[in-house]
């Protein structure tokens, strides 16, 4: 009986994981594209701040690979309204820069809600580590929350079973 509790996980309705990568550059989006080509996830791309923004609205992500130094919007203002929307929130960022190993940039980077950065060139193998990371997270979320779900739902049906009688 126990095993079949346990083994009840793989009927649980957990959605596909989606990553966005946001950077005004076509290059280093495909590149960003071939390294994580292989990562079990959706990869989704925007070309600017408010197009991440608004992919973000519309849709749910495990992560954000977010370039910093972008016109119009950088990822540091990107990041703010992130932290300032309760949908995405708790959306992770990593921010990906050009820049040098500024302290300062990175502070702001972290104070503005990342929780990690990669600078260019990336190393392939770092990257994707750290997406594979967010992808396990996002994954143990979704199934306790789809746990959570599904005994709400039985308890739920219990109760009106409970006072039908």
């Amino acid at each position: 009986m126990t095993d079949d509790i346990v083994n009840r996980d793989d009927d649980l309705d957990i959605p596909a994981q989606q990553v966005l990568i946001v950077d005004d550059t076509p290059e280093n989006l495909v590149a960003l594209e071939v390294v994580l080509e292989d990562m079990p996830c959706t990869l989704v791309a925007a070309r600017s701040g408010p197009e991440a923004l608004g992919k973000l609205l519309k849709q749910d992500f495990a992560l954000v690979l977010l370039d910093v130094q972008m016109p119009d919007m950088d990822g540091f203002e990107v990041a703010e309204i992130m932290r300032s929307n309760k949908r995405t929130a708790n959306v992770p960022i990593i921010f990906v820069t050009a820049n040098s190993r500024d302290d300062r940039n990175v502070r702001r980077g972290y104070q503005t809600g990342a929780v990690d950065y990669l600078f260019k060139p990336i190393d392939p193998t770092m990257l994707c580590s750290k997406v594979n990371f967010f992808l396990q997270l996002d994954y143990q979320k979704k199934r306790l929350e789809a746990k959570l779900n599904r005994s709400r739902q039985s308890a739920e049906a219990m109760k009106a079973a409970w006072d039908g009688k």
